[in-house]
């Protein structure tokens, strides 16, 4: 016990602090608000939504990321030195924020599908082909690390993927917006406010994370980088724990109803508009 007193009154570095104090915020406010999310949207699939598949997805990567914080923090207040625990806790917290980026990814191609192809998209989607989706993505997430244990280089290459596919789906649905009437504009800022918020959490909370995998890949004497410049760049690292809560943002935008509506003005619109061509072509013959 007076071990116990004498760790927790001693003087702590700010990096024995942070994390966990990151790990501690994330805990009591995205648990209970990803459960209510999650239960919110599985309501809507069984409406026969297909949108926001993709989204419960995110949101169950995120209650593991928060369930493998609760383990570290255990381990951290209670000073339980199991190297085991920590290991298999933290490949499933590392496949959880694969899947995470992911399913941002498919949220953002989804959007501009929706956008840009309305009826191809309305005519192909299922829910069995969201499902297959998902389970391709959780399979690769939780057998990445294999691959990576051969080849280290492979996981930050694998980590910047979404980056360029999240530009695209963002710069293909502003094109696609601006020669499209049919939609309110507060449809719109809903549109690119989601597709903004998908790529700003991957830029400020998933991209120095990456960078600090990368240089620890990449670098043939790590020794080089433990300066403060390493430091710094490992505390920014550690904020894509703050992940979980950023999703919740992205939750609040994808309310209820939203893409439903919006693929069936997008399909009106693009049935309208061949109908009108066919008939000037035929006025023209």
């Amino acid at each position: 016990m007076s071990t116990v007193i004498d760790r927790l009154c001693g003087r702590y570095t700010l990096w024995e602090i942070f994390s966990p104090t990151i790990a501690c915020i994330v805990i009591f406010v995205g648990f209970p608000l990803t459960l209510l999310a999650i239960y919110s949207l599985y309501s809507q699939v069984q409406n026969d939504h297909v949108a926001p598949i993709f989204v419960i997805n995110l949101l169950i990567s995120d209650l593991i990321q928060i369930c493998c914080l609760m383990v570290w923090v255990v381990l951290w207040f209670t000073f339980w030195e199991s190297s085991m625990v920590y290991c298999v806790s933290s490949l499933i917290y590392y496949g959880a924020v694969l899947a995470s980026a992911g399913f941002m990814v498919c949220i953002a191609v989804e959007r501009y599908l929706v956008v840009a192809w309305p009826l191809w998209y309305r005519f192909r989607r299922s829910i069995k082909f969201s499902v297959m989706v998902s389970i391709i993505v959780w399979v690769f997430c939780f057998t990445e690390f294999i691959i990576s244990y051969f080849k280290p280089i492979f996981r930050p290459i694998i980590l910047l993927l979404p980056f360029p596919l999240l530009v695209f789906s963002l710069a293909g649905t502003l094109k696609a917006l601006c020669t499209i009437i049919s939609i309110p504009p507060k449809e719109k800022r809903q549109i690119v406010g989601t597709l903004v918020l998908v790529l700003l959490n991957y830029i400020l909370l998933f991209l120095p994370w990456v960078t600090f995998i990368l240089i620890d890949c990449c670098s043939e004497n790590y020794d080089i980088f433990y300066d403060d410049s390493y430091d710094f760049l490992w505390y920014l690292a550690e904020f894509v724990q703050f992940s979980p809560l950023a999703d919740l943002i992205l939750y609040v935008l994808i309310r209820k109803g939203a893409t439903e509506k919006l693929l069936i003005s997008m399909c009106c619109c693009r049935m309208l508009r061949d109908e009108e061509q066919v008939q000037v072509a035929t006025i023209n013959e």
